[in-house]
Parts: structure tokens; sequence; C-alpha cells
């Protein structure tokens, strides 16, 4: 495989250089920069400066109004981005439920659903995982009930990211109990204002709120809000999941980090050392670097056989999730490390904007345990690591 960039190509590497650098505005960057935390309208800031651009949705089709970037165009962006210390993006709109619509939505959910995306006026979250069905997602039990023109929808979703912020909500809802647990899936679009649906939060270990419970009594939700069939919900939802894992690589976060770490280890200690020359850091340094250089060599190929029509196929976005995520998790345990004592205080304070924002210390080691303690559930969401390899041995070893 082709691993120059093209003409084409370099000349586009240099426009989003060029275009993140003029329009990236400096509190966001320093956020980013120094681990500090971003709240909902950081996000929706940068990527509606995105979307003005036609860059937030760069990969959809331009008959849906995006920039049918190529697998290396995509590549290029997140690898970019991370350089220059942009946010993550939310992907739950353009990279999961995005797809989703345009392939299997009607005409009306399109032009409902599609510009808002596009430009990043609503913000969607996944519901997905329940209390008794995270890695086994078949087993979900939130059901919906037929009642006419609509169903009424009782249960519970967990783990459900930034659901505190959305605004709608893609979700799995249970419509039949009849065949085998994957044949009564729907897959429905639920408006997050909607009565009877109630969020509460769940605090993670390193102090931030990302995660949510959702409960949803009687929520009336049209059957025009469904996607595709009755029952054929399982199918978009391993159509999405693709996406999804593909999202996991986290191209984007592992470039940040990498970059974090080598500037780190690269500032003198108290006796005037630095890790990067120290051999033993460099050579799990340039392990971490090289299984990097690997995934995103895999990641090429997967995204060229989409971008070509061919399927992923489960077993090699498996590979790309489990390897992305366990290469992550790598990167921060080596930045943990390197940033020694000064790492192990946990400063709420300078690290949310709230209260004494005093910063004690290197700004470099305000955001590292947090980030660690974070990267821990890498392996677990978006289907465990354990899973994923059941998956390769049967998809791609055929045992």
């Amino acid at each position: 495989m082709e691993l120059q960039l093209s003409p084409e190509e370099q000349a586009f590497e240099a426009e989003v250089r060029d275009f993140i650098a003029t329009n990236l505005p400096d509190d966001i960057r320093d956020k980013v920069r120094e681990d500090r935390h971003l709240g909902r309208e950081d996000f929706m800031r940068w990527q509606q400066i995105l979307g003005r651009q036609g860059w937030f949705v760069g990969a959809w089709p331009r008959v849906h109004g995006g920039q049918a970037w190529s697998a290396m165009q995509t590549i290029i962006f997140n690898r970019v981005a991370g350089e220059l210390h942009c946010p993550e993006l939310q992907v739950f709109g353009p990279a999961m439920v995005g797809p989703v619509l345009y392939t299997f939505g009607t005409p009306e959910q399109q032009a409902q659903h599609l510009p808002a995306i596009r430009d990043s006026s609503v913000w969607w979250c996944q519901g997905y995982s329940e209390p008794g069905a995270g890695s086994d997602l078949a087993a979900l039990q939130t059901m919906a009930e037929d009642a006419g023109d609509h169903y009424l929808v009782n249960g519970q979703k967990i783990w459900t990211s930034f659901a505190h912020h959305a605004d709608w909500m893609f979700c799995l809802v249970r419509t039949s109990r009849e065949g085998r647990k994957q044949e009564g899936i729907s897959f429905l679009l639920i408006d997050m204002k909607t009565p009877g649906v109630e969020v509460q939060p769940i605090r993670m270990m390193d102090g931030r709120h990302y995660l949510n419970a959702v409960f949803f009594n009687n929520v009336r939700v049209p059957k025009h809000n469904r996607i595709g069939e009755e029952g054929r919900g399982w199918t978009y939802a391993k159509f999405l999941l693709e996406h999804e894992r593909v999202e996991n690589a986290n191209l984007r976060f592992i470039t940040q980090e990498l970059q974090k770490l080598r500037r780190v280890a690269s500032e003198p200690d108290g006796n005037g050392r630095r890790l990067l020359d120290d051999p033993l850091f460099m050579a799990k340094l340039s392990a971490v670097e090289v299984q990097f250089k690997a995934l995103e060599i895999g990641l090429l190929r997967m995204l060229s056989d989409m971008h070509s029509g061919a399927p992923a196929g489960p077993g090699k976005s498996s590979f790309i999730k489990i390897r992305g995520t366990e290469i992550a998790q790598r990167i921060t345990e080596l930045l943990v490390q390197a940033s020694g004592a000064d790492a192990q205080r946990y400063q709420p304070g300078p690290l949310f904007g709230q209260g004494d924002s005093t910063l004690i210390g290197p700004a470099n080691a305000l955001g590292p345990v947090a980030t660690y303690l974070f990267c821990r559930a890498m392996t677990i969401y978006g289907g465990s690591t354990e899973v994923q390899k059941n998956i390769m041995a049967k998809h791609a070893l055929g045992l």
C-alpha cells in the first residue's frame, strides 16, 4: 500500500494545517494542550467552525453535504487535528447515526436530521448498553410497545456518554420477544426533551462527568422516528458498530498524547537529565510509536475498503479497536511515568475551571492521571477486548 502522500494529499494536509492554525480558538487550543475540561459550548463552537467549512462531516458523500474524503484524507485530517491540539469531535452524529440515516433513513428523516448534524446544531447520544446488556448487546430489554402511530418506550440505558448534553438519542429497543433475541430489536430516534426521559449523572473516578444513566417511563416515540423496518434494528446497529470501532482507533487522541509524551520527556529534571536520553525509556517510546504507525496502516487499509464499497468486516474493525485502545492505554501509562510526582496531584480546580483554579506544579502535570484513569475503560466500552478477540477468532480465523 502506498503510504507516501501524493501532491494532492500534500496540498490537502497544508490546507488543513492552515485552516486549523487560523480558525481554532486560542482558549480551546490551550484547554486541550493542558488537559483542561471542555464544556459543551467548547465542542459546539469548534464543530460549528468545521461545519461551515464542510469538514465536520468531511467523509460523508457529497450528495449528503460531505466532502467525500478519501481514506488518506480522513487520516490526514485526524493526524493534523491531533498535532495542533484540536478537541475530539463528538462523533455520535457525524460518524455514527449520520451514516445510518443517509444509508437507511427515509427522505423525510434525512431532511430533518442531516443538516443539523452537518452544522453541529444538534448533539446526539447513543442508547445501546443496559445494566444487563453490555458486551451481549442483543440481550437488551428496553421495550417499545406498539401504541398505534407511536411506541411507548420503557426501560433503562446506562454508560450513555454525554446524554446530559444531548438533544437526540439513537436507541436500540425491543419491539418483539419472539424468535432469536437479535430479531426483535428496532432502531429508534428519540427526542431527549420528550416527557418521561430522565438523565442521571454517573461520576467517573477521574472526577469528570461524561457518563449517564437514562430512564424511559412511557416515552412516546412517533413511528416515523424508527429507522428502517421494525425488527431489523440489529442490522442497522451492526452497520453503525463498524463505524464506531473505526472511531475507537483513537487516531487523534493517540497523536496528541504521543506529542505530549515527547514534550514531557524532553524537559530536564532537577538534575538536568532528560528521559529522551534514557535508552530504556526510549525503547518503550519507540515500541509504541512503531505500533501506532502499524495501526495507521491497518486503519488506512480498512478505510480504503469501506470507501470503495467493500464492508470492513467484523474481524478487521475488531482488530483496529483492540490495537487502538491498547496503544492509547500504553501511552497514558508512559505519560504518568514521565510526569513523575507532579502528576500525582489531583487538582479539580484548574482541571474543571471551578473554585480555586491555581495550578500547583507544571501545566503538563495537570491531566496525565485523570487521562490515564479514563483510558482504563477504553478496552471495555465499544465492545470489550475479550469480545473483540472472539469476533476475530470467528470471522477472521474461522475458529
